[in-house]
């Protein structure tokens, strides 16, 4: 077992990596500020809970009785894009709010800082575990 194999950290680079696509779209949704009828797009959010169950999900349970029924529940990925109405437009129907995508990209940047000091923290009690500080 590796220290990358744990929940703790397979979340971290799910929330990371959901961070980093988050990224991409309001970055888009700031370039397109100018493109008549473009509308900003966002990402569902990134739930814990859906973190956890997309982490236990490799655990298989065992048939001890034939009348045991197994769940093929499945998750929605991250990655899929929602767009909103905006509550207000430009003259061209532009729908992209840059104080609101500032806002967004803050968010992210903090969001991420918090992610990457959690894994730094981590890392370090391992290491310190094992002797190696």
């Amino acid at each position: 077992m590796t220290i990358q194999s744990t929940q703790l950290f397979t979340m971290l680079g799910d929330k990371m990596s959901w961070l980093t696509q988050r990224q991409r779209v309001i970055s888009q949704n700031i370039a397109n500020s100018d493109t008549p009828d473009y509308r900003a797009k966002d990402l569902k959010p990134l739930e814990f809970s859906t973190a956890m169950r997309a982490q236990t999900r490799n655990l298989q349970m065992s048939l001890t009785n034939k009348h045991h029924i197994i769940s093929n529940i499945k998750d929605g990925q991250y990655k899929t894009l929602i767009e909103r109405i905006p509550y207000e437009t430009s003259p061209s129907e532009n729908g992209v709010i840059l104080e609101e995508q500032m806002l967004k990209v803050n968010d992210t940047y903090q969001q991420y800082n918090l992610s990457t000091t959690i894994f730094k923290k981590y890392t370090s009690m391992y290491k310190m575990a094992l002797g190696r500080s």
